[in-house]
């Protein structure tokens, strides 16, 4: 089955085809990504408004919203043009008023005449000791009184589209849900007592109450399931696509990584040892790698990186690793020199710099196999970079590489085994829904000899304590990071934000000891202002948010970050463990304006409380949901419409250990239930993972 079932195909007509919308709704409901009736049926309502009939508005406790059979009275206009007509009427004990500001008298006198009866809801206020309802949700004659639900159900809306539309839109688009095959395993739908599909779409766009609103009600989580499922078994197909790719066993003697191993001053840690160990285990499998190495800032991963890159040399292979800036890559470089020299292997550098003569003689060495491992940007994408055998492929700080280009690069070599790094430590639901088709290992240990760092809150009005502290650091001979706030979006005023404390730092603290770096400067001098840093030649360095990933200088031992409250906890970390890299004691000042939020609170106090990036990275997806956390822009998370990652993370497990056991068992999807799967694929637009099974 690899075109759309016909099934399907009312849900994937024109949204133009369902009740109530036209052409102006349709452009408005583009722009919440409704397009089609199947957007409409996963657009669930947020909140409900209970609408039930009552025979009066009296003895109620007001304000509240009221839905009551009325007889209309007379009409009063307002005595000015911009004050507003009332209307009497009364209802089975007590007359009150409906209240309409600018609307034109003929209308009104339409909608309601004198003399008969309507059914009016909407909120019911006391105003000068009489009750009033202002501008009626409903107002329609007594026959028509079906149309007002018990319990109406509210969805979330963008201009131009209001309630009434919404719901005409869902009632409408309900009628073309079809019946479909289960594809929830039967025994765990009996145990989660959750209702058949088409039951639950229905039950969620047709709530009695609140409890049927709430994401715990069993309609709901079905419907969470269906789309975390599909999700699921996208990656798990993705996964065992990868894992069909006959992979080349490669199988290293471990002599070079012995040789690391006497030359380093300390001895690796044991999730270190552990890392290594289930990498070696993958690349010696005739299927490919595909694995995910998640640790803590100063973890120790470039170690592991290159202990996996020696065992493909070490089996006459080559390896490349590849860093998301040339900042980055060029540290790898200065990172792993020493001990690829100490193996006595061979480690060149590529990135957009390398031009002309230089760039032939070394995509020439690549190709013979005279270069070992390549480290570089995204410019070892290019067509002309050939390897003469490589093996494996380490890519750095995953959230910039989505799982195209994760495939692209292992699509380099004939069979490459693919080994992703982040720093980022991610709580277990963002690290299934991102990385569902990886394994994991994880570096939760620090090596010996990291010094904790003190986390201080200081408010911004104590600026010159500050600065009188980094001229004190500065005379005993150490350095300082200075990060700038986070200005809106905008990286022009991040920018000006820089420019403005680099000016003030340097006239507090001389002329050559201050150098910054922004996003918005040329790669080169950017390089160069980080270069003086790095050897020591300017002590402070003022910077946008450019230095978070892998900028590693031992000495810098006080971290000032300005407006912390303005960065994410994540992001705060990341920053902090830029120093405590050398011997000094080492310090981060968190620098807030007053007051703060409950929230900037928790955060910043999280922060001082704990360097564990695991339990900050949970508390983080706590406070501020999974789209932040990883920057919705570029975080390769799936959007869900109705799944909510932060609190439905167990259901998420729960439908990775069940997409992998269907596949497992299944793995073209051609049995009853792996057919209904299929459906569901098509319903939930994963197109791409149909194509994955027909390559099966």
């Amino acid at each position: 089955m690899s075109t759309r079932p016909e099934r399907l195909f009312p849900l994937f007509a024109e949204i133009e085809t369902l009740e109530g919308v036209g052409p102006k709704i349709a452009k408005a409901l583009e722009k919440i990504g409704i397009t089609r009736p199947r957007d409409v049926v996963f657009t669930l309502p947020y909140s409900g408004i209970d609408r039930q009939r009552r025979a009066t508005v009296q003895g109620l406790d007001l304000p509240a919203t009221v839905t009551v059979e009325v007889e209309v009275g007379r009409h009063m206009p307002g005595r000015s043009r911009s004050a507003p007509t009332r209307i009497e009427v009364t209802d089975a004990q007590t007359t009150f008023q409906l209240v309409f500001f600018h609307a034109r008298g003929d209308w009104l006198m339409k909608q309601l005449p004198p003399g008969e009866r309507r059914l009016v809801s909407g909120k019911v206020e006391m105003f000068d000791g009489m009750a009033q309802m202002v501008h009626p949700d409903h107002v329609l004659p007594p026959d028509e009184a079906d149309e007002i639900p018990p319990f109406e159900p509210v969805y979330p809306l963008t201009s131009g589209v209001t309630q009434r539309t919404m719901m005409k839109a869902a009632q409408s688009a309900l009628t073309r849900v079809p019946e479909l095959d289960e594809w929830i395993d039967p025994g765990l739908r009996a145990q989660e007592g959750w209702p058949a599909w088409h039951t639950a779409v229905d039950t969620a766009h047709n709530p009695l109450g609140l409890a049927e609103i709430a994401a715990t009600s069993p309609a709901r989580q079905r419907l969470a399931y269906d789309e975390l499922l599909a999700h699921q078994l996208t990656l798990a197909l993705a996964r065992s696509a990868l894992k069909k790719g006959k992979g080349i066993p490669t199988v290293g003697d471990g002599r070079l990584r012995r040789k690391v191993l006497e030359s380093l001053p300390y001895t690796p840690t044991g999730a270190q040892t552990r890392a290594v160990a289930e990498i070696a285990e993958d690349m010696g499998r005739p299927l490919r790698m595909n694995r995910l190495l998640q640790g803590d800032v100063g973890a120790g991963k470039t170690l592991v990186a290159l202990q996996a890159l020696l065992v493909a040399v070490e089996a006459g292979g080559q390896g490349v690793m590849m860093a998301p800036t040339e900042i980055l890559a060029r540290q790898h470089l200065e990172g792993l020199k020493p001990l690829a020299e100490a193996a006595g292997v061979v480690l060149e550098i590529l990135t957009g710099r390398d031009k002309g003569s230089e760039r032939k003689a070394k995509l020439a060495a690549l190709e013979r196999g005279d270069i070992q491992i390549l480290v570089g940007t995204h410019a070892v994408f290019q067509r002309d970079v050939v390897f003469q055998d490589l093996r494996l492929a380490v890519v750095d700080e995953q959230h910039r590489f989505g799982v195209a280009q994760r495939m692209e690069l292992g699509a380099k070599g004939r069979a490459v085994d693919v080994l992703v790094m982040t720093a980022t430590p991610i709580p277990r639901s963002l690290s299934l829904a991102q990385y569902g088709d990886m394994d994991v290992s994880v570096l939760d240990e620090k090596p010996p000899g990291r010094k904790p760092i003190a986390t201080v809150l200081v408010s911004t009005g104590r600026m010159d304590e500050v600065v009188g502290r980094l001229r004190h650091a500065m005379d005993e001979g150490r350095q300082a990071y200075w990060v700038c706030p986070l200005v809106e979006e905008s990286e022009s005023v991040d920018m000006t934000a820089a420019e403005e404390r680099f000016k003030h730092l340097r006239a507090a603290l001389g002329e050559g000891n201050v150098g910054l770096v922004h996003g918005q400067m040329p790669p080169r001098d950017k390089d160069a202002a980080m270069a003086r840093f790095v050897s020591g030649e300017t002590k402070v360095l003022v910077s946008t948010t450019v230095i978070e990933v892998g900028v590693n200088v031992p000495n810098a031992s006080i971290m000032v970050i300005e407006r912390a409250e303005s960065f994410g906890l994540a992001q705060l970390h990341q920053l902090r463990g830029r120093v405590g890299r050398g011997e000094a004691a080492s310090t981060c000042l968190l620098m807030y304006q007053s007051p703060l939020t409950e929230t900037g609170r928790r955060r910043l106090e999280t922060l001082r409380e704990t360097e564990d990036g695991f339990r900050i990275a949970e508390e983080d997806l706590a406070m501020r949901g999974a789209g932040d956390l990883i920057g919705t822009a570029q975080s390769g998370l799936p959007r869900f419409r109705i799944a909510d990652l932060e609190r439905q993370s167990a259901l998420m497990a729960l439908a990775q250990s069940d997409a992998r056991k269907l596949l497992h068992d299944d793995p073209t999807l051609e049995t009853p239930r792996g057919q209904a799967a299929r459906v569901l694929l098509w319903l939930m637009e994963q197109e791409k993972a149909i194509r994955l099974i027909s390559v099966g």
